[in-house]
């Protein structure tokens, strides 16, 4: 297990999301395919069932690159008057690819902050004792 001391723990979120490993110890796998994450840690147990990043990982993605190209799109489009074939061969693979390709590290970014900040939803935190083997407290 991990322990993070003041300060550390923006650097550990942003390395175990990169990287795609456990945020507990950071050994074990936290996704089993390219966006699906692990159903448990293999190293130390941790069970993922706690983590929703849900749509952020696509609206984050959206908006720190779809927006910013489709600027340079409309750009090339007004400054040039290009032919559709242009933005055929030079528009939709980077958009494609910027959108896809930082999905994975920004969901484990969401996942690994989640788990770190003891994020969680209201009224779940008897599933969050029973998840991580802790004993709950009283209300």
């Amino acid at each position: 297990m991990i322990v993070l001391k003041e300060g550390e723990a923006l650097g550990w979120i942003l390395k175990a999301g990169w990287k795609g490993v456990c945020p507990r110890c950071g050994k074990g796998h936290m996704f089993k395919s390219w966006l699906k994450l692990a159903d448990k840690c293999e190293s130390c147990g941790l069970d993922y069932r706690f983590a929703s990043p849900d749509d952020g990982p696509a609206f984050f993605s959206l908006c720190i690159v779809a927006l910013p190209l489709i600027f340079i799109v409309v750009w090339l489009e007004v400054a040039f008057t290009p032919p559709i074939w242009v933005h055929l061969f030079t528009s939709v693979p980077l958009m494609v690819a910027g959108c896809v390709l930082p999905l994975r590290p920004i969901k484990g970014w969401l996942v690994a902050s989640q788990y770190v900040n003891k994020s969680r939803e209201a009224g779940t935190d008897a599933l969050w004792a029973q998840l991580h083997g802790e004993e709950r407290k009283p209300d």
